[in-house]
């Protein structure tokens, strides 16, 4: 006889703490973790999970705490959104899985229209999905090689793109992320980005855009380069907005030579920074971009979407994979398509950046270790240092995030020297919610 079970009801949306964190039962299952995991896998959170959703998480000893993370700007519309689990369990039940390549099936096809919809451009468009935001990216690095017969990728400094061989090679900081995996594949060159903070004073973006294009020419060759990729605002290389005409000047660049322009909208995707795609905010339309993340409310998927011209320049057989589009994921992309479009969660991250930046703006001319806030939509953050310098402090972002945990409420750090603090709420967090949280963080901003 089957028993099933009755689904949880949804957690209340606030802040409860039952024990210290973490509480006894996440100190039990760290002592099994420690037996069974790699080393090599870290957690920022020192809590089990026992169930998330919408902007809360509820660990195994009951502790509720305020999600401010969003599993890395994944559950963009909400921890455990009932449409999205609605639409896998529906899709559970007449089949799991029968690759694409083999059998393929309407979910698929549904999902690649969706996203030329959604997508900047109003070209004709193909899509291929793949599982990861790193498979997107390196897919396409092999469509505009083999669109343009050209060998060489341009990627930014202080530019995240993934953990792969190839992604490693494109990634900018060795630790954690590249050091002892080499050696990486070849043909990747990095040119500088625009850093506002860091950048010498009174540069603007074309000017910074033009130093990147001159070492480009001189080191590459524009006629030696298949694709430029690059994160509209700089991600795990610490929420950098670049200066205005930055990606614009880039952009008209790149379509004078010839090269294909990816913008790695893998972290800024889907309504996160008050648009559904980050391009958008200064009107460039690239030619692929690569998604992931927030496609899918929380199932493992990602995509490559662009110009038809240049993902039909692949031969058949050329892009796919064992579970790329599986059919649950992309019965959790159609549902979390719905939900960004009939909810406008694009207006909802701009109206946490309203309540969100005066706050934080205040907050810096209070703590002298608060040298840049910044971002855009519900893609926030601050830069830490040590104050009356630009000199990095890790240490002091790194007491921040953990005296945040200890108050139930998860916050991130990023960085190129790990000194900054992001903020990445779901896209669906109450204004209360918010306003605790924001709270808290105040309190350890000013105690650290």
């Amino acid at each position: 006889m089957t028993t099933v079970s009755t689904p949880a009801s949804p957690l209340e949306q606030r802040r409860v703490l039952r024990t210290t964190i973490p509480g006894p039962r996440s100190v039990a299952l760290g002592v099994r973790r420690a037996a069974a995991v790699a080393a090599g896998v870290s957690s920022t959170l020192p809590v089990y999970v026992a169930r998330a959703s919408g902007a809360v998480i509820e660990d195994v000893d009951g502790n509720v705490l305020i999600d401010l993370g969003s599993g890395i700007a994944v559950t963009s519309v909400g921890a455990s959104a009932p449409e999205v689990t609605a639409a896998v369990a529906a899709q559970a039940a007449d089949f799991t899985h029968t690759c694409f390549m083999i059998s393929p099936y309407e979910e698929y096809v549904a999902v690649c229209e969706g996203l030329a919809r959604v997508t900047p451009g109003s070209h004709d468009k193909r899509s291929v999905l793949v599982n990861s935001g790193a498979e997107a990216v390196e897919n396409a690095v092999k469509i505009a090689r083999r669109a343009t017969g050209r060998p060489a990728v341009l990627v930014l400094d202080h530019a995240y793109h993934g953990r792969t061989n190839l992604t490693m090679a494109m990634t900018a900081r060795a630790m954690p992320y590249k050091t002892g995996f080499g050696p990486f594949a070849g043909e990747v060159y990095r040119v500088p980005a625009s850093y506002p903070l860091r950048d010498p004073e009174g540069m603007t973006g074309e000017q910074a855009a033009l130093r990147a294009i001159d070492v480009a020419e001189r080191q590459v060759g524009a006629d030696q380069v298949a694709a430029l990729v690059v994160e509209p605002i700089l991600g795990e290389g610490g929420f950098v907005v670049p200066a205005p005409g930055f990606l614009s000047t880039l952009a008209s660049w790149a379509a004078d030579k010839g090269i294909v322009l990816v913008a790695d909208e893998v972290q800024t995707g889907f309504a996160r920074t008050g648009a559904m795609f980050a391009m958008e905010h200064e009107g460039v339309v690239p030619d692929l971009v690569a998604l992931a993340k927030g496609i899918a409310g929380g199932l493992p998927l990602g995509a490559v979407t662009g110009r038809a011209e240049l993902l039909d320049a692949v031969h058949a057989g050329g892009l796919g994979g064992t579970f790329g589009g599986n059919p649950l994921a992309c019965a959790a992309a159609l549902a979390s398509l719905e939900i960004y479009e009939r909810d406008d969660l694009a207006g909802a991250a701009r109206a946490i950046e309203a309540a969100v930046l005066p706050r934080l703006t205040a907050l810096q001319r209070d703590v002298p270790a608060i040298a840049d806030v910044r971002g855009r939509g519900a893609m926030l953050a601050l830069e830490l240092v040590r104050p009356g310098t630009l000199e990095p402090d890790k240490a002091a972002a790194q007491r921040v995030a953990a005296a945040c945990a200890a108050q139930g409420v998860l916050v991130l750090t990023c960085g190129t020297w790990g000194n900054v603090l992001r903020l990445l709420p779901p896209l669906v967090i109450g204004h209360d919610l918010l306003d605790e949280a924001l709270t808290v963080l105040e309190d350890a901003l000013r105690t650290v």
